[in-house]
Formats: C-alpha cells, structure tokens, sequence
C-alpha cells in the first residue's frame, strides 16, 4: 500500500509540478515598473527601473542594489511590494559587473549617479530628494554602505547639472553585509584572511593580482573600497541582517562583520541593529520598519529647523 502510495504521488509529481505545494499560495509575479531600462551612464548596464506607489506624493525613495559578488546578478524581477504598499517609490538599480573590467570603486560610483539621476528629476518623479534609504544584500548591501558613508559625491562646479546631486542617504537597511572587503580585516575581527582571499570576486573587484595582494597597492585599494574606512559621526543609521545562524562559522556574509561595524557605530553614537539568524533574545524588526522610522525622524528634523 505505501509502494503505490508513492507511486502516485510521484506521479502527480511529474504530471503537474505541484505535489507537495497544494496548499501553498501561488507565487506573487513582479509588479511591472512604471519605467524600465531608464539610462542613467555611459554602460549598458547603467540602468535602473523605478516604481511609484499610489497617492499624491512626493514620494520618499528606496533605492534596492543587486548582490552578486559584483560579477552577476541583476534588477530584472525585483519585487518592490512592501515598500511600495508603505508609500514610496522604489528604485532597483543596475551598475558594471568587475569582470568588464571594472574594479572598485566603479560599482559605487555607478550607484552613486544612479542616485544622482533620481535626485535631479526628482519632480517629474514625485519623489522626496531628502528621504532616500538604500536596502540589497551582498555586494547590494556593501554598496549601500559605502555610499551611507562615504563623504558627499556631489560636485557643484561641475558642468554637469547631475552631478550637481548629493549621493548622501537617510538610512539603510541591508542583508549579508561586509563593511569591509580587506583579509586584514578580517583577520582582525578572528577569521582566516584566505576565505577572502579565495573568494571568485576578489580579484577582479580590486584589479589586482594573486601576487599583489600583499602589496601596497593592494592596501590602498582595500582601504578605498571598505564603507567602515569613511565612518563618520555625521553618518546615517544603519540595519544589518545576516541568516547565518552558526556564528562560528566562517563566511563571507557573517554577523560579526555587522558586530565589528556596530562597535564602531555605537561608539560615534550612530543607530545600528544586528540581527542574525540564531540571536538569543532579539526582536527582529523588519526593513520596512526601520527605514520608517528613519524618514519619520529625518521629517521631523526638518520640520524643526
């Protein structure tokens, strides 16, 4: 009896796809965006698309940037839902993969005038240029923070009225964050360098050879690509999330890289959550509601002033 039992539902299995998933809703298909492939660069892969909730706006805005080890991944099939049924509109962002080439920090610039086009059109959009937070995971969530921190892109003397437009955030809420890509770093916080080191992106992120890691070329450039080297009072708060319930195991997305940036974040008296899969005695607060209570702030301080 438990043969044929099998049997069948094998059976159903291979005839309908859908054995085991009966009761399971049916995925939610991506909302189509308002305007797709919008060029913002040179590349052609500069490109983002942008949804806008219902309502009269302006509207704050989320920027979402892909992971992918900065050589894959991409904006195609971004579900913007939440953010859009909280009232913003929402940005998913595309930027040159390393393997092009184009080391760091060509990424973070890419989404640093990616953000710049979405300031400067700003009212054709209806979007709120002063309530902008940035939310990805991996290379997404790394790229969020280097723009959260690193000093203003903005060039007022330039000819260019783009670039005009600050790169500065409200807030972000990531996944799998690294606040740095240096194995000295690493090292540091008590894990082998050579998980680093033997990653597929690293290489190719900081245009640099197997031979030259340990050189002061390579020092420079893992400097200039880590968010924590540019970490300033002045700097906004920050959501970190990792799944990685075994906090003794090493890995390219692990908490303590959150932990480490906390410290130094608590130290300068910036807000910053962790929260990982596994944490004893944490509520976990969602994205949505930590990027809301951070553009209810940023209002209120400029309604303050």
């Amino acid at each position: 009896m438990k043969n044929a039992v099998a049997i069948m539902i094998c059976t159903l299995t291979l005839l309908t796809g859908v054995a085991w998933t009966l009761d399971k809703p049916a995925p939610v298909p991506a909302v189509a965006p308002d305007l797709a492939d919008v060029k913002y660069g040179p590349h052609e892969r500069n490109l983002f698309d942008f949804w806008k909730p219902k309502g009269d706006g302006p509207f704050p805005l989320v920027l979402y940037i892909h992971g992918g080890g900065f050589m894959a991944g991409d904006k195609k099939g971004y579900k913007p839902d939440v953010f859009l049924k909280a009232g913003w509109a929402v940005a998913a962002i595309n930027y040159r993969y390393s393997t092009t080439p184009a080391p760091a920090p060509a990424q973070y610039l890419d989404c640093a005038r990616a953000l710049q086009t979405l300031r400067h059109r700003a009212k054709e959009l209806n979007i709120d240029p002063k309530l902008v937070a940035s939310t990805g995971g991996s290379a997404g969530a790394g790229t969020s923070l280097w723009l959260a921190f690193h000093d203003d892109l903005a060039d007022p003397k330039s000819d260019d009225p783009v670039a005009h437009e600050s790169t500065r955030l409200t807030c972000v809420a990531v996944d799998g964050a690294q606040c740095s890509y240096d194995p000295r770093f690493a090292e540091k916080i008590g894990f082998p360098r050579p998980n680093f080191e033997l990653h597929p992106f690293f290489l190719n992120f900081y245009g640099i050879t197997k031979e030259e890691i340990d050189t002061p070329k390579a020092y420079e450039r893992y400097e200039m690509a880590a968010p924590i080297t540019y970490l300033t009072k002045d700097d906004p708060p920050a959501l970190l999330s990792y799944g990685l319930g075994n906090v003794e195991k090493w890995d390219v997305h692990h908490p303590k890289l959150g932990l480490a940036l906390k410290e130094r974040m608590d130290a300068l008296g910036i807000e910053c959550v962790v929260q990982y899969a596994g944490q004893a005695d944490t509520k976990r607060i969602s994205p949505t509601e930590f990027i809301g209570k951070q553009f209810e702030k940023a209002r209120k301080a400029r309604a303050e002033k």
